[in-house]
């Protein structure tokens, strides 16, 4: 990791902590996956900033790609306005072309897009991806396949703001269907519309007891 930056000296206010009497999985930390635009739909940018602003209110601090534009940037300065912890993580070569958001609670500043995603899963309790092009989806879908692997145990999520990720759930249980993915591994894909009801599924989520790989016939 080359460095670590107080960007902008900003410092997070005490968000409040949730109520919940019990919870399942302890989610103290959530890794964001998202779009650096916006997108066509303002639908999709609402959701970005109730998100953030759920995020902060539950305690919960933000980690993400460190971009200060689209759906990431939104997300943040979001979590900030509410009082919340947000960390980004950017490589050199982005931050020098002016894209690293500089308002942050700290922006960790690494050497490569493979030090990034490593830094990022390992200071999150559970991933989160919003909609999203190739990076997003590749993103989310490494960190599913180290949760299909047993690499962690952590909740993988799909905010599936307007049904964006109909596809993609689509596919998945095709997936199931043809002997490609275990069924026990397709509930280590949650999944919904609403960023509030996503996070009570996070903290509700029991990772499957199935650990390895199998063939057709022992499906």
């Amino acid at each position: 990791m080359l460095g670590c930056q107080k960007a902008g000296g900003r410092r997070a206010g005490s968000a409040p902590a949730t109520t919940r009497k019990e919870r399942s999985f302890l989610v103290k930390s959530v890794c964001l996956f998202c779009g650096s635009s916006e997108g066509m739909r303002p639908v999709y940018a609402e959701v970005a900033q109730t998100l953030g602003s759920v995020a902060a209110h539950r305690g919960m601090r933000l980690v993400y790609g460190g971009g200060r534009v689209g759906l990431m940037g939104l997300t943040a300065d979001a979590a900030l306005a509410a009082g919340g912890e947000v960390v980004g993580v950017i490589p050199k070569a982005l931050f020098e072309k002016e894209i690293g958001h500089e308002g942050l609670t700290e922006l960790r500043v690494v050497g490569s897009m493979h030090e990034r995603k490593m830094l990022m899963a390992d200071l999150a309790d559970g991933f989160v991806a919003l909609p999203g092009g190739y990076g997003t989806l590749e993103e989310f879908m490494e960190v599913l396949s180290w949760a299909q692997l047993s690499i962690h145990e952590k909740p993988c999520a799909l905010l599936n703001v307007g049904g964006f990720f109909e596809p993609l759930l689509h596919l998945f249980d095709r997936a199931v269907e043809e002997g490609f993915v275990h069924p026990d591994h397709r509930s280590l894909v949650l999944a919904g519309q609403e960023p509030e009801n996503l996070l009570d599924a996070m903290e509700g989520y029991s990772p499957p007891k199935t650990k390895k790989w199998v063939t057709p016939g022992e499906l």
